[in-house]
């Protein structure tokens, strides 16, 4: 196994483990950050047939499913699908579960949207995931990423190169990849790859990166 394959399983190891907590690490029961969420997503407005990457519980999938025409959402963890399947249960939310690095899209859509999952992408993946990206937008659509400034690192405990070790509530230790971005170099590594792209500091030391394709 090649030493990225390595690193990504057990990434998603420790997300399918930590599922059960994550709502509560991540946003806690009442918190600022959370109820920041629909205010983001309205300041986004992303109407249309809507593709959610690394959806996790459905936290941003609930505010989606407010604009969206029609929403996919796609995550590698199935006890964090579980969780996004109970939040939005009656909903016509179509659920796929399928690792990212190995899913390939059957339709495009107008948006494509992922918030806290592009920090989590190798450097050597960046051009291969963009790449999915650029063929799940429809021509001209949107690409909104959600993620985190690198004023939020003090949040992480212990960062080596681009792996930060975690401590789940039962004591296990896990490792992810864990990239903050620099707006001016994201923008850069887009443009690189043919995207036009914009980087908007929000609340909590988060951003939101609009992007779009060059027309060919």
């Amino acid at each position: 196994m090649a030493p990225t394959d390595d690193r990504m399983d057990q990434q998603l190891r420790y997300y399918r483990a930590r599922a059960a907590e994550y709502d509560e690490t991540s946003y806690g029961v009442v918190t600022a950050e959370r109820d920041s969420v629909p205010r983001i997503v309205d300041r986004l407005a992303p109407t249309g047939d809507v593709l959610e990457l690394a959806c996790g519980t459905g936290v941003w999938t609930v505010e989606l499913a407010r604009y969206a025409t029609t929403l996919t959402a796609v995550d590698g963890a199935p006890e964090m699908l579980a969780f996004a399947k109970q939040r939005l249960a009656g909903s016509n939310v179509e659920f796929v579960c399928s690792d990212l690095f190995k899913w390939s899209p059957t339709s495009t859509y107008d948006v494509v949207f992922f918030a806290a999952w592009l920090s989590h992408v190798p450097p050597e993946l960046f051009a291969e995931f963009w790449a999915l990206v650029a063929r799940a937008a429809k021509p001209g659509g949107r690409v909104l990423v959600l993620d985190e400034l690198p004023a939020r690192a003090i949040h992480e405990t212990t960062i080596v190169d681009t792996v930060a070790t975690r401590t789940l509530a039962d004591g296990s230790q896990h490792q992810v990849v864990k990239i903050f971005y620099e707006p001016d170099r994201l923008i850069g590594q887009l443009a690189e790859l043919g995207w036009r792209a914009t980087v908007t500091p929000v609340e909590h030391d988060w951003f939101v990166c609009e992007a779009t394709r060059d027309s060919c």
